[in-house]
């Protein structure tokens, strides 16, 4: 996984996002709306996706879309 796929899958999930217009900087209170909804949304899509859960807490303390990356990444299990 790198920032620009996981950027891509979550322009997709989300409705209210115009694809190509989030950046690693970009800041989730502006990009999104950010509600219950959108928040399990996310949840669910992180799960399916890349096998991750993360708490509704951690999920609020991200800032930015790196934010995010950065969390779901450092929840993966490596196998090699």
């Amino acid at each position: 996984m790198n920032i620009n796929d996981f950027i891509t899958k979550v322009e997709a999930e989300f409705e209210d996002v115009t694809p190509g217009t989030l950046t690693p900087t970009t800041i989730l209170k502006e990009a999104f709306t950010w509600d219950s909804v959108n928040a399990l949304i996310f949840l669910a899509h992180v799960n399916v996706e890349y096998d991750v859960e993360i708490s509704a807490n951690e999920l609020i303390e991200a800032e930015t879309v790196q934010d995010l990356y950065n969390l779901v990444e450092s929840k993966m299990i490596i196998t090699a």
